[in-house]
């Protein structure tokens, strides 16, 4: 950037005022979606997928000791991890 404007513009030149505008990102949006969703395939089934998580989530929490329990009760309670009806959305 010049220090002086008037290098850069002429001395018979005005500042350039600024100017507003907005950038609609929509159509970007919607490609770049549909770029994920050509590169899943067709195959990809997210109903099935919900489920596998669902399945890891009650795998992993599952067999606890009562300490190991109690500190899992102790976290729903405080919103930090969901309860057991975590993604019951997905069965449905």
């Amino acid at each position: 950037m010049c220090a002086n404007h008037a290098e850069t513009h002429g001395p018979s030149q005005p500042p350039t005022a600024l100017t507003d505008f907005a950038v609609d990102l929509t159509v970007e949006e919607t490609r770049r979606r549909a770029q994920v969703l050509a590169a899943l395939g067709p195959q990809w089934d997210p109903v099935a997928v919900l489920r596998g998580e669902d399945e890891a989530y009650a795998l992993l929490y599952s067999n606890l000791d009562p300490e190991q329990q109690r500190t899992y009760d102790e976290l729903v309670a405080a919103g930090v991890l969901p309860g057991r009806e975590h993604g019951d959305a997905a069965a449905h």
